[in-house]
């Protein structure tokens, strides 16, 4: 499978959620990871990056333009991304995500970011309900504790994904490598 047709799909990686206390990673290992994963996808011109930030719908955040709501600026946004900003738990509700993917022909989706058993789960869980092919980057994701972040991948292979490091997705044809 080429990775014209698989999505790289990075969640929350903002100041706020990134600096919280993570297991069995960091949030800094988190970003990392993700670097990395983002660079791969980027050496294919036809490959598809989704950046996904979390913003309150009522503002009491600050809105889109509150510092603490932009990406940390190892992954702002650059050309070609798409970016979504979702106001809940779910990458898919009621945002343009799933379009965005149906019109880039994806067919698997690469899941990484923060947290395992939050945004990362509930946008796998639709993601399998959708049809897509899923894999969950193990290493580039954490939770509030190591259990919570492996029982959560462990449902999410029950329902279907995959699970890898980083370093056997970039070298296997998970994204076309």
């Amino acid at each position: 499978m080429t990775r014209a047709r698989t999505a790289l799909v990075l969640i929350d990686l903002q100041r706020w959620i990134v600096d919280r206390p993570w297991q069995p990673v960091s949030g800094a290992t988190v970003t990392d990871a993700c670097g990395r994963l983002r660079e791969h996808f980027a050496s294919a011109d036809s490959s598809t990056v989704v950046l996904v930030r979390y913003v309150r719908a009522d503002g009491a955040d600050g809105g889109l333009g509150a510092a603490p709501n932009h990406l940390v600026p190892a992954l702002a946004p650059r050309a070609g991304e798409h970016v979504v900003t979702k106001h809940g738990l779910d990458a898919f509700d009621d945002t343009d995500l799933g379009d965005h993917l149906r019109r880039a022909g994806v067919t698997r989706i690469v899941l990484a970011g923060l947290s395992t058993a939050h945004g990362v789960a509930s946008t796998a869980t639709t993601a399998l309900r959708l049809g897509y092919e899923v894999v969950v980057v193990s290493d580039a994701t954490a939770s509030e504790s190591d259990a919570q972040h492996r029982e959560t991948l462990d449902r999410l292979t029950g329902l279907g994904a995959r699970t890898g490091p980083v370093a056997s997705l970039v070298t296997s044809e998970v994204v076309g490598g």
